[in-house]
């Protein structure tokens, strides 16, 4: 664990953090003090994987375990963990999908799925858990993505539905204010997407003001400031190597 530990005491529930960009920073606030609900759906290994490697580094972990595409299933996910924990302070929606759908051969199936997972699921699991925090009130950080905002002919829906959690993060600002916070992350590229060619990865990054992607502990790094940036809410943070800015 990290001396420096600004979360302590606090109990963070972080959805999807059995890979990837969610582990990441499952493993970044748990070595700021946070005690993390590590959710998964179905990477039950990677997911105990996340809490070995917390409890490793001297911090508490518990794992929690929700198909999120269920209707119900965000608000007994977080009855499951304020039940078990006793509170939660920070939660991070991070649990997601990133499919690639041609528009040519797009159907109303896959875009459904989309959104359900990409925008229902943390729409609902953020109304039950704000509703949980009480007076004292908390945090949430919901992850969007940089191709919401750019042109990705391959993953339009995708790109919609993170279009929509940076409205989502603005809207529940407005209404959760002043008890609860809510902030967004927009990742650049900081994994490669399914069929991302060489020839692609290195026109991103000569197109990247920084010429090069990212990492997930960039965008755990940007998740742990808004946990505790007391008069920051509202906003979507771009974590994607300044292209955003150069356009």
């Amino acid at each position: 664990m990290s001396t420096a530990t600004p979360l302590a005491g606090k109990n963070a529930l972080v959805t999807g953090a059995g890979h990837r960009v969610g582990r990441a920073i499952a493993l970044a606030v748990a070595d700021q003090g946070a005690k993390v609900a590590v959710h998964y759906h179905g990477s039950a290994d990677g997911a105990r994987d996340t809490v070995a490697m917390i409890e490793r580094a001297g911090g508490a972990a518990a794992l929690f375990q929700a198909d999120l595409t269920e209707p119900e299933a965000p608000q007994r996910l977080a009855d499951a963990v304020t039940g078990a924990f006793g509170r939660i302070d920070l939660l991070v929606n991070s649990a997601a999908g990133m499919q690639r759908t041609p528009l040519d051969t797009v159907t109303p199936a896959e875009w459904d799925a989309i959104f359900v997972l990409n925008l229902r699921a943390p729409f609902f699991l953020s109304l039950a858990v704000a509703k949980s925090m009480g007076d004292a009130g908390g945090v949430i950080v919901n992850i969007s993505d940089h191709m919401g905002f750019e042109s990705w002919p391959g993953f339009v829906p995708h790109g919609v539905s993170k279009a929509a959690i940076a409205s989502m993060t603005h809207h529940l600002a407005a209404a959760f204010a002043p008890r609860v916070r809510v902030n967004a992350v927009a990742p650049g590229a900081v994994l490669a997407p399914a069929g991302w060619a060489d020839g692609e990865r290195r026109r991103f990054e000569a197109e990247t003001p920084l010429h090069r992607v990212g990492t997930p502990e960039d965008v755990a790094a940007a998740v742990c400031y808004f946990a505790t940036a007391n008069y920051v809410t509202g906003e979507t943070l771009f974590v994607d190597g300044g292209r955003r800015s150069a356009r």
